[in-house]
């Protein structure tokens, strides 16, 4: 049976703060081994202080950019860029937030979330005697959905896969591409008793200690698609302009 709920009595998180402390005054002796923390980013950027002052959120966002996939303008004038940050994170403005800090300020995402979810689980699993794992989660949207669910965007003490190929279903037929991502799916069912606007940023999911491990195990960094296997490295709209380009660069060279 998976259980899943949210720590309370986390304050507002300063730079500085020590989380382990924190995660761990808040949930007390009530974590067992096998038990997974899912914390939200946005914490954890807080105490690794990656909070910059920041009057326009579009320069954040330009600055945290490694290349643009498409950018669309609304009718009402709103522009939202699809980007790929330095993490290799591919999401609407680079993952730079601005909501919950304080006015002129925007935060980044931690500049290396699998580091931070380890320190986070070694600590925590030294703390407290048992052997948990640690996600750090995210909110993104979907290609091809509306709306946006919580993703795991650092991940230490967990299998982020469960390697289903090579199995049968349950009618004996051989699986060949399933590799459902767990780490995702758990960061997506903490969401439901986090919230957005409770003020209740890190969950327990109890449930699926098989999916805890070393702390060597591959972190959230592993799920990215890199660009040579992507197959929708552009949005619609800038791939036929790179296509057109380059036709007409191919008729120029022929004359």
């Amino acid at each position: 049976m998976l259980q899943v709920w949210a720590l309370e009595g986390i304050p507002e998180i300063a730079p500085g703060a020590d989380l382990i402390d924190v995660i761990a005054r808040s949930a007390g002796t009530s974590l067992r081994d096998g038990d997974i923390l899912a914390v939200t980013s946005k914490i954890v950027s807080k105490a690794e202080g990656r909070i910059i002052a920041a009057d326009d959120r579009e320069e954040a966002i330009t600055a945290e950019t490694v290349r643009v996939v498409a950018t669309r303008t609304s009718p009402t004038g709103h522009t939202t860029r699809i980007v790929e940050n330095r993490l290799g994170i591919v999401s609407a403005a680079a993952g730079v937030d601005a909501s919950n800090t304080a006015e002129g300020t925007v935060l980044l995402l931690p500049l290396d979330p699998d580091a931070s979810a380890r320190a986070l689980c070694t600590g925590l699993r030294e703390r407290l005697g048992v052997t948990v794992g640690v996600l750090i989660t995210d909110t993104l949207g979907r290609a091809w959905r509306d709306g946006q669910t919580d993703t795991a965007i650092g991940a230490a003490g967990v299998h982020v896969f469960e390697d289903l190929r090579g199995r049968t279903d349950a009618e004996g037929r051989p699986l060949v591409v399933t590799l459902p991502c767990v780490a995702d799916e758990l960061a997506a069912a903490a969401d439901l008793v986090k919230g957005k606007t409770s003020r209740r940023p890190v969950a327990v999911v109890r449930g699926r200690a098989d999916l805890v491990g070393d702390l060597d195990l591959p972190g959230a960094r592993s799920i990215v698609r890199d660009g040579e296997n992507d197959m929708f490295r552009l949005g619609a709209d800038e791939a036929y302009a790179a296509g057109f380009a380059a036709g007409a660069a191919a008729v120029d060279a022929a004359d």
